[in-house]
């Protein structure tokens, strides 16, 4: 599933899932210009220094001086991002966050992939054309740099998404429809969510929230109320008979994911996945498929369904189904291997399989499989090989 909305979001089809810059699924290319950027690629500098936030009245109630005191901190770590493509739009195509004093700033893949030129504007008003370094599919994260003053450049503070708990208040700060430096609140909703990408991969461990999030919020920074980044804001999902707007169900790529995977987009352009070469049954639980009357001997686990000719888990000797029944309109083949564990770590999950490896393991690594075949445990080991190209 996959279609990219305009203005930078991706919407859930079913209702749909915009991703947020952010966009709908199956993706649509729509990519978005800016009104015209200054000649040369010079950057706009406002006369003076940048501009200095009024004092946190005192009249506020501790949450509110708490919100107010995270938005003076995050806002100038917080750019817009507009592109130059095959698209006009009246609005800013993105959001995206300083991530460190030499320039770099973190967004979405989906913001700038088919951008022919990108301008970024700073809190203070400064516009400055960026490069792209580097950028990931399957993160849907992409690094760009800019040469800016350095009295511009702060970067966010990035905090730890494996602390977050469902309930915690969060803040998301960016560009909806071009209104620069908004500010939303609300709560995580959900943790661990998988979300699709335009290749067969998903992203891990994503984190849903009800905070606003909305065309051109995508790359901004999701924080904690200590002002720390714990996510990515990227999609939303919405209801096609009302159109783009956000409904209350947001998604935010894990800042733990952006630790992973931004140094090596610095580094190399690209950033490396380990690869199993199974396929598994997705939505279709095992304890669904026991609860249906199906021969399965556990209820937690990963039931292979195929796997890749050549790829780790075919040359280790893993099996896949051979017996096919249809459930909820879904083909699932029974009979396959069944992972309970890797490496001692219990799964019960695809999605639990896809995070340890994504964010626990290395390309060429060895892991050892817990797995049932014919109602009997054994140990698999596996090399890991590098992800291919979608």
């Amino acid at each position: 599933m996959g279609l990219r909305i305009r203005h930078g979001m991706w919407v859930l089809a079913g209702l749909l899932l915009v991703f947020s810059g952010c966009r709908p699924l199956p993706f649509r290319e729509l990519i978005f210009v800016t009104p015209t950027p200054p000649p040369g690629g010079a950057a706009v500098v406002p006369a003076g220094p940048p501009p200095t936030p009024p004092p946190i009245p005192s009249g506020l109630d501790e949450e509110e001086q708490r919100l107010v005191a995270i938005y003076q901190k995050v806002l100038p770590s917080v750019v817009n991002i507009d592109v130059e493509g095959a698209e006009a739009s009246i609005f800013g195509s993105g959001s995206g966050f300083i991530y460190d004093t030499q320039g770099h700033i973190v967004t979405n893949n989906h913001v700038v992939e088919q951008a022919q030129e990108i301008w970024v504007t700073f809190y203070d008003g400064t516009v400055v054309k960026a490069q792209v370094v580097g950028r990931d599919i399957y993160s849907d994260l992409a690094v760009i740099r800019v040469e800016a003053p350095a009295q511009l450049l702060r970067p966010a503070e990035l905090g730890d998404s494996d602390t977050l708990r469902v309930g915690q208040k969060v803040v998301a700060i960016g560009n909806p429809f071009g209104l620069r430096g908004t500010m939303t609140l609300g709560i995580i909703s959900a943790l661990g969510r998988a979300l699709e990408t335009p290749t067969r991969f998903q992203i891990p461990d994503v984190i849903q929230t009800d905070a606003a999030i909305n065309p051109g919020n995508s790359g901004g920074p999701l924080v904690d109320l200590q002002g720390r980044v714990i996510g990515v804001n990227s999609a939303i999902r919405t209801d096609p008979n009302v159109g783009t707007a956000n409904i209350g169900i947001g998604f935010a790529i894990p800042v733990n994911t952006v630790k992973r995977v931004v140094p090596q987009l610095i580094q190399n352009g690209r950033a490396r996945y380990p690869y199993l070469g199974i396929t598994s049954t997705g939505a279709i639980s095992l304890a669904e498929l026991r609860a249906r009357g199906y021969d399965v001997p556990t209820a937690r686990g990963v039931l292979i369904q195929e796997v890749v000719p050549d790829g780790p888990a075919a040359r280790a000797g893993l099996r896949g189904g051979s017996r096919e029944v249809l459930v909820r309109g879904v083909t699932v083949l029974l009979g396959g291997d069944i992972i309970t564990a890797i490496d001692g770590h219990p799964v019960s999950s695809f999605d639990e399989l896809v995070s340890y490896l994504v964010n626990r393991t290395e390309v060429g690594q060895t892991v050892t499989l817990t797995i049932l075949r014919d109602g009997q445990e054994r140990q698999v080991q596996v090399t890991l090989e590098e992800r291919p190209a979608q």
